[in-house]
């Protein structure tokens, strides 16, 4: 992972949360949040919190007392989901790194994280922090895509835009948001991490947008691609989203369109 891929800053904010979000993140955000409400915690740590599509569908789920402290290593997300979310007295917002946790042993009830781990430089010293405030018997609930071939407007980005930079393709999306899918490795960096009690189950799900249009403006505009492919030349953003566009609307049709998105989802017991 290039440094270039953790820079969530600019209009990406505000495009990931305006069309990356509804696209493939709110239905897993939807199951994180049953998932670590079930328990119904008296203290939650979000880590990647991203721009908050997570904390939205969790906090009116969490008891009135609850404690809740929701961070991202990077503020101008961080800043994007505190202005979203609802005034709420349990929430605190910190900037923070997930690496190196500022926070007591045995802190939490739950620590979760939507989609983050694969943005870790080093996920064993996350996974081993993230165990580390968590109280006996405290769930690390988090999950990640599963390889770039089962979510299919990722895959049909990446394809349409290494066309347009045949030289040096972007290879953001399959190298580190569906970079890290091997199950057997997230087990074993967890054991490492000192987790023995793992579940791990993979969900499929169905990704809508109004438009190929839409999906792939959500790809080229909301995530780090834009920076790869800017990176590369600036003026062929417009092109690399044009082909994008069409890739997307030769494989799901015209109108609004539908593809399959897979991801695992991990629960890891302390």
């Amino acid at each position: 992972m290039s440094e270039r891929d953790k820079v969530f800053a600019g209009s990406i904010p505000k495009f990931y949360d305006t069309l990356m979000v509804p696209l493939i993140f709110a239905d897993y955000a939807a199951d994180l949040a049953e998932l670590v409400a079930a328990s119904s915690p008296a203290s939650v740590l979000e880590t990647a919190a991203g721009s908050g599509v997570v904390t939205r569908a969790l906090a009116p789920k969490l008891p009135v007392g609850a404690r809740y402290v929701v961070t991202d290593l990077n503020q101008p997300m961080l800043d994007h989901a505190a202005a979203r979310q609802v005034p709420d007295s349990r929430i605190e917002w910190r900037r923070v790194d997930a690496l190196d946790l500022p926070f007591d042993d045995a802190s939490f009830d739950v620590v979760c994280c939507q989609f983050g781990a694969m943005f870790f430089p080093d996920r064993v010293l996350g996974y081993t922090e993230a165990r580390r405030v968590l109280r006996p018997a405290g769930r690390f609930i988090f999950n990640v895509w599963d390889r770039i071939e089962e979510n299919a407007f990722a895959d049909d980005v990446t394809i349409a835009v290494a066309a347009v930079f045949p030289h040096d393709p972007p290879g953001f999306l399959a190298r580190t948001p569906h970079g890290y899918h091997d199950t057997a490795l997230i087990r074993e960096e967890l054991r490492r991490a000192g987790f023995a009690d793992i579940e791990i189950e993979t969900r499929e799900k169905v990704s809508r947008a109004a438009s190929a249009r839409d999906a792939a403006a959500a790809y080229c505009l909301g995530t780090p691609l834009r920076n790869e492919i800017e990176a590369r030349d600036a003026n062929l953003l417009q092109l690399a989203m044009d082909r994008a566009t069409q890739a997307i609307a030769r494989r799901h049709g015209e109108g609004p369109v539908t593809g399959k998105i897979q991801a695992h989802v991990i629960v890891a017991t302390r």
